[in-house]
């Protein structure tokens, strides 16, 4: 009876605490972490203040929490893709577009938290990411310089990095012209997966 009187509580607090994080992640990404307070993100959890204090002790340490939660969701989702030695360079490029922009259609808030992350902590950002070991060094970067000897390998990984990425970025601005909705954003990704490779490859000739 003891043990399960401590795992309801031990689930009532990860409930709590997950409520808490969920919150922020919005209030956050609407007003942005200057102009955020505690009791905006209390009330979004629909939470009192004492309980955000008594979990997170500040909005700083609750904002480095979902910080390095979405670096790492960014970049540790790639980091496998680019390092299996089993997959040709086409294969990777392939699934990499495809499945990036997937992840970030399901997550449209992460390229936001990462760049303000680069903007005020860039040595944090590159030790969270391991950028030397899992991004420059891999085997993807390896292959993109046996392929065209002629272009900087870091070179055609950002592009193809920006080609994914920066429409997310973009998105806020396209949405208040009326230009784009969310079904229409949606179709415009769902063409890029298709196009980027295509793009990318065209590069390397």
């Amino acid at each position: 009876m003891t043990d399960a009187k401590e795992q309801l509580a031990e689930e009532n607090n990860l409930s709590t605490e997950e409520k808490l994080k969920e919150a922020a992640r919005i209030v956050f990404t609407k007003k942005g972490y200057a102009a955020t307070k505690t009791r905006d993100i209390a009330e979004e959890a629909g939470l009192n203040l004492a309980l955000f204090h008594y979990y997170f002790r500040s909005k700083e340490k609750l904002f480095e929490i979902i910080m390095m939660e979405k670096v790492q969701q960014l970049f540790s989702f790639i980091a496998p893709a680019l390092n299996n030695p089993d997959n040709t360079l086409e294969e990777k490029i392939d699934w990499i577009a495809t499945n990036y922009i997937d992840m970030l259609l399901k997550n449209p808030d992460l390229p936001i938290f990462v760049l303000s992350e680069i903007r005020n902590n860039p040595e944090r950002f590159g030790k969270t990411v391991q950028l030397d070991t899992y991004v420059l060094k891999s085997h993807f970067i390896r292959q993109l310089a046996e392929k065209n000897k002629n272009v900087n390998p870091i070179q055609l990984f950002l592009s193809f990095l920006g080609m994914m990425v920066f429409p997310f970025i973009t998105k806020p601005v396209f949405e208040t012209t009326g230009a784009v909705n969310e079904a229409a954003f949606k179709h415009l990704m769902n063409e890029r997966k298709l196009l980027i490779p295509k793009w990318i490859k065209m590069m390397l000739e």
